[in-house]
């Protein structure tokens, strides 16, 4: 497999404070040759494993692996001026799991186009540009600045839990998001996935609305509507009151919404979202019938895991031919 030796991770401890000197990142995990690629909406991804949008950092990341070396990476989502995010306490723990209501904190789109983006494509990397709004204009206006950017798919987040207008109250009604992607699906040609809600009682209704409006693929799942309540005081922990539930609890949701939207939509690329932390779980989103997958959680909690989650799985691939035969096709194993 190739991993994270004593002496790496001692000599690691340096990264950040020489990260202003000029010197050269510290990569954990030695050049790996991948075995199995796949294909999202006709963009090739060297493996199936890309990072989730939200939990991903380059100027951190850049210090222990080759951000190149993954399968795709998705940016955290991006509006048309910068947001603050969500005041006060922003994250909780729970079981197995994660709270979080940040509120799509963010620089803007302007400055993601001069400075995050050409970072990324200069290292290699396949780019995924989330795109968050809170109305139907926001998100135009950053489509639009993204349709000639050097990004390659544009991932439409119409289901954050936790800003106050847009984000899933759009992922959560057809018709809202029927207009949304027909609009934005004028405004560029680039491939373009939504993500979608699991927050709703049938997530193959939005999924079909999406895909009837011209999405080219589907990601899934984003957060699930959760709380936590100090017993101390007897309030919410969070200042939001509700966050985003995420980590390895959210698995068997994730892989049901996947399972589901498969058997609906038979044709349309899914990248699978929720609980992954290693090859094995990965495996299972392929097995439900993804394309591919993102890892965001467990890279709150070891930035490398999403590179760790991709040679993993390219491993497990080696005793699945068929499996991996039909994700090099741009096919599914359902």
């Amino acid at each position: 497999m190739g991993g994270v030796t004593m002496a790496n991770a001692a000599t690691s401890n340096n990264a950040g404070s020489n990260a202003g000197n000029g010197e050269r990142p510290i990569n954990l995990y030695e050049k790996h040759e991948w075995k199995h690629p796949t294909v999202v909406a006709g963009v090739p991804w060297k493996n199936p494993v890309g990072t989730a949008s939200g939990t991903f950092q380059y100027a951190a990341v850049r210090w222990f692996y080759d951000v190149s070396q993954l399968g795709a990476v998705s940016t955290k989502g991006v509006s048309p001026v910068p947001w603050e995010g969500n005041p006060g306490v922003r994250t909780a723990e729970g079981p197995a799991s994660n709270v979080n209501a940040v509120g799509l904190q963010n620089p803007g789109v302007d400055h993601y186009l001069v400075d995050d983006l050409p970072k990324l494509k200069e290292a290699g990397a396949t780019v995924v540009s989330n795109v968050a709004g809170h109305s139907d204009d926001d998100y135009a206006e950053v489509v639009a600045k993204l349709a000639d950017s050097p990004a390659d798919m544009l991932e439409i987040n119409v289901s954050c839990p936790n800003v106050s207008h847009g984000g899933m109250s759009v992922g959560a009604d057809p018709v809202a998001l029927s207009k949304l992607i027909t609009r934005l699906r004028k405004l560029t040609d680039k491939p373009m996935i939504v993500k979608l809600t699991p927050n709703v009682t049938d997530i193959t209704v939005p999924a079909r609305a999406a895909v009837e409006a011209g999405a080219d693929a589907l990601s899934m799942i984003n957060t699930i509507v959760g709380m936590r309540i100090n017993t101390r005081t007897g309030k919410p922990i969070i200042d939001h009151v509700t966050g985003g539930v995420s980590g390895p609890a959210v698995l068997p949701i994730g892989l049901a919404r996947v399972w589901q939207v498969r058997s609906a939509l038979p044709e349309i690329p899914i990248i699978g979202i929720g609980g992954i932390d290693s090859g094995e779980k990965a495996l299972e989103y392929l097995y439900a019938g993804a394309n591919a997958v993102e890892v965001g959680a467990a890279a709150l909690f070891n930035p490398t895991a999403p590179l760790r989650v991709a040679r993993e799985l390219d491993d497990l691939l080696d005793e699945r031919p068929e499996l991996a035969a039909r994700l090099a096709e741009g096919r599914t194993w359902r």
